[in-house]
């Protein structure tokens, strides 16, 4: 049973990328312009080069050969070359990526901390003013467009108070050598004199971005955790726990708790791969350097490899994210495997 599951996840999983890859091979062609520069990211060539490049890209062949040779430097990571700055497309996602994964995680990070306890707080004061402030509160902050609440944030603690930096990812005064693109840990691995200080600098850059980035994702845990508790606590073996004498900490915690957050596990993988898409936007409010900045910038520059090779990268994570927090939900409630047959 459980590698029948898997195997149909993992069977969607290759449908998903074999519709993200056909996508954006399309694009080459759906673009304004030669597709063979879409594709190459090489424009203005001579006789011989656009020879050399139609063999490359086996141009003179039907759209089947074309395809799989396109899935073929896709593995090898020939993504192509970015028409703004003449450099590997894949060489600039894997430098950017890292900027993007690491605020979403840190975005993430706040949400459970936040989110998950103030789900269970409002469950346990049903109708009472506790879950009725907490409810209100998620509402205004469900409501709240990520842009309005950045330009908001910039404006009273960057611009009024001056408590944080407005935009960027470090300060000028500090130059830390690029190992591994998370910039906390690269600070660390750093080892020099002022890491104390750069480390601060940079958790004073990262403070409004994930404040911002983190706000959605929260206030949808804090309603789903909050369904998920009220759903557990009206059970009958919770009732019959009450009816025991037990109060209402000893039946959240020793009783509840547990059976509530297993759905809340899927949802955390879920708006993991919901917090790359919404960082696009706050890295260009934030002048952030990761891909989402990158892409954006990209696509007012018409650099066609660059929108190609940003958005595969993108779909390609989320696709993945998605999958693998499916999969990790089953383990922890194998009865989902039951429920979730037949589904796609």
């Amino acid at each position: 049973m459980v590698l029948h599951y898997i195997l149909r996840r993992l069977g969607l999983l290759f449908f998903m990328m074999f519709t993200l890859s056909v996508f954006t091979f399309s694009l080459s062609y759906l673009f304004p312009g030669d597709p063979l520069s879409n594709l190459s990211g090489i424009s203005n060539t001579s006789f011989s080069q656009t020879s050399e490049l139609q063999e490359k890209y086996h141009f003179e062949d039907n759209y089947l050969i074309q395809y799989f040779a396109f899935l073929a430097r896709i593995v090898q990571g020939d993504w192509g070359l970015s028409f703004a700055s003449g450099d590997s497309v894949f060489s600039h996602i894997i430098d950017l990526f890292p900027a993007t994964l690491e605020l979403s995680l840190y975005a993430l990070i706040i949400s459970v901390v936040v989110g998950v306890p103030a789900g269970i707080f409002a469950a346990a004061y049903h109708h009472r003013w506790p879950d009725k402030l907490v409810n209100s509160t998620t509402l205004v902050g469900y409501s709240m467009p990520v842009f309005w609440l950045a330009l908001l944030l910039i404006m009273v603690f960057s611009l009024q108070l001056g408590w944080f930096p407005m935009s960027g990812r470090m300060g000028l005064l500090y130059e830390i050598p690029y190992q591994t693109g998370f910039i906390l840990l690269d600070i660390i691995l750093a080892d020099f004199p002022y890491a104390g200080m750069a480390m601060l600098d940079a958790l004073h850059h990262l403070t409004l971005p994930t404040i911002v980035l983190a706000m959605y994702p929260t206030t949808v845990l804090v309603r789903f955790t909050r369904e998920s508790m009220l759903h557990v606590l009206d059970q009958s073996y919770i009732k019959t726990a009450r009816a025991k004498g037990l109060n209402r900490a000893q039946l959240i915690i020793h009783h509840a708790l547990r059976n509530a957050l297993l759905p809340v596990i899927k949802q955390i993988g879920l708006q993991f791969s919901t917090l790359i898409t919404l960082a696009m936007i706050t890295e260009v409010i934030f002048s952030w350097p990761g891909i989402g900045r990158w892409l954006i910038d990209s696509i007012y520059q018409r650099d066609y490899p660059a929108i190609q090779g940003g958005l595969l990268a993108v779909s390609m994570f989320v696709i993945l994210a998605t999958i693998i927090a499916e999969l990790t939900y089953t383990l922890f409630d194998p009865l989902s495997r039951n429920q979730a047959h037949g589904k796609v």
